[in-house]
């Protein structure tokens, strides 16, 4: 039984006909009356936003270099620290070796020089 073909279905009109159902008109496109109310745009923010005149290349630049401008910057400052380093490491390592070779009278010079900073 479950090879052969459906019955066909007949209905029936609300006028009084009998037509075959897969003859039956498509439904009609149902009709959506939607009122948008928009206010003007506001021009100040596109102002802001886009520099006045400028125009949209001016926000693709900073889009695109802003992230670069970052990343140097911070490499730039990762340098200097690791310069700033290196340079305490070395005034720390050129004030321990002069103290240590400096004998009895680098010592006491830096006693007098102590006294007269207080």
């Amino acid at each position: 039984m479950e090879s052969l073909p459906e019955p066909a279905r007949v209905v029936q009109l609300p006028d009084g006909r009998y037509v075959y159902a897969d003859h039956l008109p498509t439904a009609a496109p149902q009709v959506v009356h939607q009122h948008i109310h928009q206010a003007p745009p506001d021009r100040t923010v596109q102002r802001v936003a886009l520099g006045s005149g400028v125009g949209a290349g001016a926000v693709a630049a900073g889009v695109y270099f802003g992230p670069l401008l970052v990343g140097a910057l911070t490499a730039i400052a990762a340098n200097l620290a690791m310069l700033a380093f290196i340079a305490l490491v070395l005034g720390w390592a050129v004030v321990t070796v002069v103290r240590s070779v400096g004998g009895s009278d680098g010592k006491a010079a830096a006693k007098r020089l102590g006294r007269k900073g207080r």
